[in-house]
This record gives C-alpha cells, sequence and structure tokens, in this order.
C-alpha cells in the first residue's frame, strides 16, 4: 500500500512559479509510473504529466514546454515544477500512483492562478 500526500499549493498570479511536491509513505524506486492530474473547476480530472523509473517524462499538450516533473528515489519524492502560469491552470492537482496490484491517489492541493 502507498499513501501519497501532495503540497505546495497556493494562489499565484498569472506568469508566476509554483512547485508542488508529493511524498509517498514508502520507497518510489521500483514504481515505474508515477503522475501528476489536475482537475478544474466545475471539471473532469486530466493528466497534466507523468514520470517513469528511468527519468523519462511525459506531458500534457496544454502544459508542455512550462512544466516539469522531476522525483528524487532518496527522499521517495515526485514534484511539479510549473512556470509560466496561467488561469486556465487552476484546480485542485492530485498525485497518482500504479503498482502491480493497484492504483493510488493523493488527497490533492489547490492551485489557484488569479490577479
Amino acid at each position: 500500500q502507498v499513501q501519497l500526500v501532495e503540497s505546495g499549493g497556493s494562489l499565484v498570479q498569472p506568469g508566476g512559479s509554483l512547485r508542488l511536491s508529493c511524498k509517498a509513505s514508502r520507497s518510489i524506486s521500483e514504481l515505474d509510473d508515477m503522475r501528476w492530474y489536475r482537475q478544474p473547476p466545475g471539471g473532469e480530472r486530466e493528466w497534466v504529466g507523468m514520470i517513469i523509473a528511468n527519468g523519462n517524462t511525459g506531458y500534457a499538450e496544454s502544459v508542455q514546454g512550462r512544466f516539469t516533473i522531476s522525483r528524487d528515489n532518496a527522499k521517495n519524492t515526485m514534484d511539479l515544477q510549473m512556470n509560466s502560469l496561467k488561469p486556465e491552470d487552476t484546480g485542485v492537482y492530485y498525485c497518482y500512483v500504479q503498482t502491480p496490484r493497484s492504483e493510488y491517489w493523493g488527497q490533492g492541493t489547490q492551485v489557484t492562478v488569479s490577479s
């Protein structure tokens, strides 16, 4: 079983930056599929990006070039660096982990981009 806790959400102005972190309750070194999702107000949850065990990443077109996902296996964390934030980036951000037996979600952290 894996417990995930996100942190770092806040209110930020358009064009600003924010770094989110997802802390896992156990080692992530063998977890090959770690992702970020977000859910805008009144909208559906959507995929933001992912990172696999070898460090390769993939991103949704809407955040490509602005967001960067990284992982620190020693700290059991996955981070999401968000730059050039836009109002449409507003939402609750969730981290997600898939294991061979199950999948796990964090409780989410609120990001609001507004002037």
